[in-house]
């Protein structure tokens, strides 16, 4: 039987139960029953979510006596794992799986199959739908998608007090009125207040069994049609007419709306007796459970695309058009979203929209990449957060520590405005320094330049008077591309970039993609997933692979940079030779553009980052090839420790001030003493005044920063006199201190450096 057959058997006899006058209690025993039937199943059972715990409220082929008494927490056993995660379970053999519980009362130690699916109400589990068989056998995808069809029903009849008696005691995850305080992952800096608003109000999904199904099918054609013709309109928008990524994005965007693959699932939804809303949500509860088994990030950001289409389809089928943009944003705002798409923020009142909290998210996300241009505070990875806020709350979000606080009380609110104030005052400090050159006391010159990776990102040369971008990361252009960008595409933008930047330095970074920023259409082995991607096939390593990529890059940046200096840096090199490999090819362009009499550069000058430890043996080798090199302090520090910076457990335990890290800067700094390489700092030890004040006096004095670090660093040099920070630094790297952080800090205080 295929799942729209089963779902559709499933609903029609569950309409029979809901038609009968019976009580609540023998509803869901009938519900069960008609379930383990049309899955041939010999067990069927429903928890519900009852003060905090999953109650078994129903089963077929378990210790009747169970009922009412079987209770666990969520997260415990494979119902409350279920729970917790919001996912579906399929296991030939319960038993093996380590999250499985035994609890004998129930009588379930002769099964051995298993398979859950969630019970959502309002994108929260408040239930579980569990099957099991004595023989060891997966179920197949009908039976599966047959549950899942049946959960949402059972969701909707127990919202609406159909099935359960005792409704008022089941925990629907009603909003709290008390502060409340969220960790979160930072996506993009800053600090935001203003009130809750919803990207999407909620939409309540009144009818799931449909009446005509003919009537639905033509009810989500209509919805379909006009969605597609609002995807067209947004391409029109001046604010996508600049080019740039935001072109790359929507693309990929309209790609998903088209897609036959969506609609015909959707479609199926309907036949198995679903109403229009009911069949788009059927599908985008599939899409985000697929969503978490994704370990690809560009993939799983995608799927968050089609999220986001989802509910702008969701939207127009129940007629409850337009999101929170649409409506108009009447005071300062932090917009709360499961996920959110790119178009749609840029739809946004950036006047009042002061930050953006997510479910969800990533650092590889193409909201963040739009976020980070119109420079709004993003902080992700919080979840459950939409079922604890209401619509009106004050929220505070500081992206730079990490943390949400809702219904913070006055006195937050009064320290928060403080915060704000005192920045307000730092960042007009820091804007009358645009035009100073930075100087230290004993008359240094610190070159102060910006890390960019948009075309947007270049204006910030302007606004913080910083001496050019030490770093373009010109893998931005591929990550939100559906397909590799012609060479074409790439020279246009190289081009925009040395324009707007009038003359100022730039150096393009070739394309660092693979690893953790996976594209698909560059996937060597989708079977062979690097374990550690990133010290893995990335960056120079596959350029060097797949050398077509770097000779396209090579020719769009020598032919952007005709008549001009071009600066070329090359990502992850653990050895000279791959060094001169690159350069090979970059040569080899260079050659074929002049034998065409193409306009050249004046001038090209080539270095790469240092971010793989073992380069740093053979500089000597090294520095007769380059004119500069970059040290790349992120991936180098988690090199060094052999500590994943992407795994939060990690991610504050090893210190940029540990001995280990600034001797291995030292010895880098004095190997290059009486060489015209120069030498750089990049990445966001840099960016950090106290680390910088360490690292000046290691001798460096070129740093690559986030642009929002240029005044505070700008600031912070013309305090330093280096010969009495390089004598003290030399004299901790001999004995280190037991806490460098400490010592360094008392020691800038003493020679009265702010670093607040």
């Amino acid at each position: 039987m295929s799942a729209v057959a089963s779902a559709r058997q499933i609903l029609t006899r569950l309409h029979e139960v809901m038609a009968g006058r019976t009580h609540a209690q023998h509803k869901l025993d009938r519900v069960v029953e008609i379930i383990a039937d049309a899955l041939s199943s010999e067990v069927c059972s429903i928890y519900l979510l009852r003060e905090g715990a999953l109650e078994l409220y129903a089963t077929r082929g378990l210790n009747p006596e169970a009922v009412h008494v079987t209770r666990m927490g969520v997260g415990e056993g494979l119902t409350g794992t279920i729970a917790q995660n919001i996912e579906t379970l399929n296991l030939a053999e319960a038993k093996a799986h380590p999250d499985f519980l035994y609890r004998p009362e129930t009588g379930e130690e002769k099964f051995h199959s298993f398979a859950g699916v969630p019970i959502v109400y309002r994108e929260r589990a408040v239930g579980v739908l569990c099957v099991q068989h004595m023989d060891p056998r997966k179920y197949e995808d009908v039976e599966i998608e047959a549950l899942q069809t049946t959960a949402m029903v059972l969701s909707e009849l127990i919202a609406h007090k159909e099935l359960v008696d005792d409704e008022a005691d089941l925990d629907l995850g009603e909003p709290s009125t008390e502060m409340e305080i969220f960790d979160g992952l930072t996506l993009v800096k800053g600090l935001a207040a203003g009130v809750a608003v919803f990207h999407q109000p909620r939409i309540e999904i009144d009818q799931v069994m449909a009446e005509d199904v003919e009537a639905e099918r033509q009810r989500v054609y209509r919805a379909f049609d006009k969605m597609r013709d609002q995807i067209d309109a947004m391409g029109k928008e001046p604010e996508f007419g600049k080019g740039g990524e935001h072109v790359e994005v929507l693309e990929t965007y309209k790609m998903f709306a088209y897609d036959e693959g969506w609609s015909r699932r959707i479609n199926e939804a309907i036949d198995s007796g679903l109403t229009a809303e009911a069949a788009i949500e059927r599908v985008q509860q599939r899409t985000r459970m697929r969503m978490r088994e994704i370990d690809d990030p560009l993939l799983a950001d995608r799927m968050h695309d089609l999220e986001d289409l989802s509910n702008r389809l969701l939207r127009i089928v129940s007629g409850q058009l337009g999101t929170a943009a649409s409506q108009g944003l009447r005071r300062d705002t932090i917009l709360i979203a499961r996920n959110l798409g790119p178009a749609e923020l840029l739809e946004y009142d950036r006047r009042r929209l002061k930050g953006v909290v997510l479910e969800e998210g990533s650092l590889t996300a193409h909201v963040v990449i739009v976020a980070r241009a119109m420079g709004i505070p993003v902080l992700g990875r919080v979840p459950g957060f939409r079922s604890r806020v209401s619509e009106g709350d004050e929220i505070l979000v500081d992206a730079d520590k990490g943390t949400v606080t809702l219904r913070p009380t006055q006195t937050m609110l009064d320290a928060f405005e403080t915060r704000f104030a005192r920045n307000r005052e730092k960042q007009a400090t820091y804007a009358e320094l645009r035009d100073v050159e930075p100087f230290t006391r004993d008359g240094t010159r610190v070159m102060v330049m910006i890390n960019a990776g948009l075309r947007d990102d270049v204006s910030a040369l302007q606004l913080t008077g910083a001496d050019g971008i030490g770093l373009f990361r010109t893998e931005f252009q591929f990550l939100v591309s559906s397909t590799l960008p012609q060479r074409e595409r790439q020279m246009r933008l190289y081009r925009d970039v040395l324009d707007a930047a009038d003359g100022k330095k730039v150096i393009f970074r070739t394309v660092d993609i693979g690893g953790d920023k996976a594209v698909p259409y560059l996937d060597n082995n989708t079977a062979e997933r690097d374990e550690n991607p990133a010290m893995g096939w990335r960056a120079l390593r596959l350029s060097l692979e797949r050398e077509g990529l770097l000779k396209a890059q090579a020719r769009a940046l020598l032919e952007a940079a005709a008549g001009r200096q071009l600066s070329v840096m090359f990502p992850m090199v653990s050895e000279p030779w791959e060094f001169d490999a690159a350069k090979a090819i970059f040569e080899e362009q260079a050659d074929f553009l002049r034998t065409r009499r193409r306009h050249m550069p004046e001038s090209i000058e080539y270095g790469c980052m240092l971010e793989v430890p073992s380069l740093a043996e053979v500089l000597d080798l090294l520095l007769p090839k380059v004119s500069f090199i970059s040290v790349g302090t992120n991936d180098l520090t988690q090199f060094l420790f052999a500590a994943d910076r992407a795994n939060p457990k990690l991610a504050e335990r090893y210190d940029w001030l540990s001995p280990a890290i600034l001797r291995f800067m030292d010895r880098i700094a004095k190997n290059m003493v009486g060489s015209k390489v120069r030498l750089a700092v990049c990445g966001e030890m840099g960016g950090r005044r106290l680390e910088a004040l360490a690292l000046m006096g290691l001798g460096f004095t070129r740093f690559s920063i986030t642009p929002a670090a240029v005044g505070p660093i700008k600031e912070l040099v013309r305090k330093v006199y280096l010969p009495d920070l390089s004598a003290q630094m030399q004299r901790w790297l001999l004995n280190p201190p037991g806490d460098m952080r400490a010592e360094l800090t008392q020691w800038a205080a003493d020679n009265a450096i702010d670093l607040d």
